[in-house]
């Protein structure tokens, strides 16, 4: 039997808002792709993105910070 749920789960917070420069979803940071195929990655392929959204989301707010100056 097929099972879909993922063991890592989506680090979605339902802040569902494209920034459309970037591509990022400005409540998670994942990319609009990474989204669509986030049941379909790999528990490896899901990991590695989970560690590098801390990271999109500040650049995401250093890029709108500087925006406002």
């Amino acid at each position: 039997m097929l099972n879909l749920t993922p063991v890592i789960q989506s680090p979605c917070k339902l802040i569902c808002e494209l920034d459309l420069e970037q591509g990022l979803c400005k409540g998670c940071g994942r990319y609009r792709e990474e989204i669509a195929m986030w049941t379909r990655y790999s528990d490896a392929k899901r990991a590695f993105i989970m560690t590098e959204l801390d990271a999109r989301l500040a650049e995401l707010d250093l890029g709108a910070k500087s925006k406002e100056v």
